[in-house]
């Protein structure tokens, strides 16, 4: 029997499967191109993994998948399916470990989420959604426009607050972010709201005294809750590919982040970059996006990202 859960599980294969096409077409056809008609031998090898690297899984992780290939297949005829569903299974034991779901912590009333990432990757519009999940959990929302640098970003959070029916703390062009942070938690706090998140101002991960305004702010939510934030997610563009590496690792030392979500994977065939940064960092990957749609965004699974990544039904 169809059921509505039976519908949507369906109606986000689809749109992950669109999503990742650009990755699992260049992924599916490389591995084709290696391997008709011909067995797992050095050459094959190494050529597979050539193609892994290009396709943004890392040097590490390509590596690691290839060896453990050849451990059981070497010197034996393998055909395209073969690779792949071998291929999927590779990824889906380094992603596994990491594919956890973004935890609310009740006792925590604010639990205080505060966003960062790059300039462009999608902060702003991945608050929204998660506001929309919230909600539909029962739970109450509030937002705070922290990228005081620009006048459209505090528009575009005004909005998503508008289409939410949430509070939004803002402030000026130009107000200190730290200020305003501190205003959210206690505002937060005097009603009682389950979720605050915070956005913040798109930095580059090589501009250093942006990075340090980010740890101002954290102070200053601390001095309101020793414990807080909760949870720093680091917002990722898999259309970066491997200057996404880079961003986790700088914001992970600069802000404690506590798990990722990837963005705009329906724009790039560099999808893999989630796989080199899982298997790098390991840190909890909480979601990711392939489209616009506010049901784009949706709790990572690692076995299904893994058989869409390499060209495989679910």
């Amino acid at each position: 029997m169809t059921t509505p859960e039976t519908n949507r599980k369906k109606g986000w294969f689809q749109r992950l499967k669109t999503g990742l096409k650009r990755s699992s077409t260049a992924l599916s056809g490389g591995i084709n191109d290696i391997f008709v008609k011909r067995k797992l031998d050095a050459t094959t090898l190494e050529e597979l993994e050539d193609l892994l690297i290009m396709s943004d899984l890392g040097v590490s992780a390509s590596h690691s998948v290839c060896r453990n290939l050849s451990e059981n297949r070497f010197d034996k005829k393998i055909s395209t399916a073969e690779v792949q569903t071998a291929l999927a299974a590779e990824v889906a034991t380094i992603l596994r470990p990491v594919a956890c779901p973004l935890d609310i912590n009740d006792d925590h009333r604010p639990h205080i989420i505060l966003m960062v990432g790059v300039n462009g990757a999608g902060k702003t519009t991945t608050i929204g959604k998660l506001a929309r999940k919230f909600l539909n959990e029962g739970k109450s929302v509030m937002l705070a426009a922290g990228d005081t640098f620009r006048a459209a970003a505090i528009e575009q959070l005004q909005i998503w607050g508008e289409r939410n029916a949430v509070a939004v703390v803002a402030g000026k062009v130009g107000a200190d972010a730290a200020g305003l942070a501190y205003d959210a938690v206690r505002r937060a706090r005097d009603e009682n709201i389950d979720i605050l998140m915070i956005d913040t101002a798109g930095r580059l991960h090589n501009k250093s005294h942006l990075m340090a305004e980010l740890g101002k702010i954290i102070r200053v939510i601390k001095k309101q809750d020793a414990s807080a934030p909760h949870s720093t997610i680091l917002v990722l563009d898999a259309t970066t590919g491997q200057n996404a590496v880079i961003q986790a690792g700088v914001f992970q030392q600069a802000a404690a982040v506590s798990g990722l979500i990837m963005t705009k994977l329906d724009g790039t065939a560099k999808g893999g970059v989630l796989v080199a940064i899982a298997e790098k960092f390991k840190l909890p990957i909480h979601a990711i996006g392939v489209g616009e749609s506010i049901d784009d965004l949706q709790a990572f699974d690692a076995d299904d990202f893994s058989r869409m990544l390499v060209g495989l039904e679910t």
